[in-house]
């Protein structure tokens, strides 16, 4: 039996506050590749304990733009504010910096090594003799599993004998434990089954409760719907408009996403 069939249900995770300074501004973000504009003029934002769910065809620009923020790419133009500051992020070690961790689709877990091993990767502990601590990497491990997903029992298992929601398990535990505040997510719960993806909406629900902000790349309208606050719709480099999911519907999602236009009900959100 794998631990996901442990999960308890859970409450969700109180509505983020909007009254402060955001933590993550882009403003008037532009990219382009050999003349084609990539990513045209966006503006999104993101506040503590929020999910933004990012959404659009491949080659809207969603991806691009993520990537401005994580450091893979570097803007043309535009601006980036991280809890009201102007930030300059030119290369992921840049983004580490100001607390923004990456968990890419592939997750880079290295499959033969356990799931402290993986954790502490390329940053072990060491004792006092300059060994590595194994001890003090499985205690470390076993508490940051504690606040996030109390029901990893797999701790010395390789993480290839792990289930799909694990794995995310150990990808996200290794961002928050070295201090992410702003987690961005490339399709968390794709190729996952109905067990392992309510998992790792639970684990979202937990990072909400603990402050963080969370950026969620995703072509699922249906999992933007239930694991987001909000969802920004890209089209053909530009932003279609930023929306409340409480104010939409899955259609109405759809028909942004195709047909580039924001419903009426639910008049686009920016950044002032």
């Amino acid at each position: 039996m794998t631990d996901e069939l442990f999960l308890q249900p859970q409450t969700p995770a109180p509505a983020p506050d909007r009254s402060g300074t955001p933590l993550v501004e882009m403003r008037d973000i532009h990219l382009s590749f050999g003349g084609v504009k990539a990513v045209d003029g966006v503006t999104i934002n993101l506040w503590p304990g929020e999910v933004v769910g990012l959404l659009g065809h491949n080659g809207a620009g969603k991806s691009t733009l993520i990537k401005v923020l994580s450091g893979a790419y570097r803007a043309d133009a535009g601006q980036i504010f991280i809890n009201g500051e102007k930030a300059t992020i030119q290369n992921p070690r840049d983004a580490r910096r100001y607390h923004i961790e990456t968990i890419y689709q592939t997750l880079a877990l290295a499959d033969n090594l356990d799931a402290a091993s993986n954790l502490f990767l390329g940053r072990e502990l060491t004792t006092p003799l300059g060994f590595v601590d194994d001890d003090a990497m499985e205690a470390e491990t076993r508490k940051i599993m504690a606040r996030l997903n109390p029901n990893f029992r797999k701790l010395k298992a390789p993480v290839k004998a792990l289930s799909g929601g694990q794995r995310q398990s150990v990808a996200i535990a290794r961002a928050v434990y070295f201090n992410a505040k702003i987690l961005i997510m490339d399709e968390p719960t794709a190729a996952l089954g109905v067990q392992e993806t309510k998992m790792v909406a639970e684990l979202i629900q937990e990072l909400k409760r603990q402050g963080l902000g969370i950026f969620l790349i995703d072509h699922d309208i249906h999992q933007v719907m239930e694991m987001c606050d909000r969802a920004s719709v890209m089209k053909n480099g530009q932003l279609v408009g930023t929306v409340d999911i409480a104010d939409v519907t899955e259609d109405d999602l759809l028909g942004m996403i195709i047909l580039g236009k924001t419903p009426e009900r639910a008049a686009p959100e920016t950044v002032q």
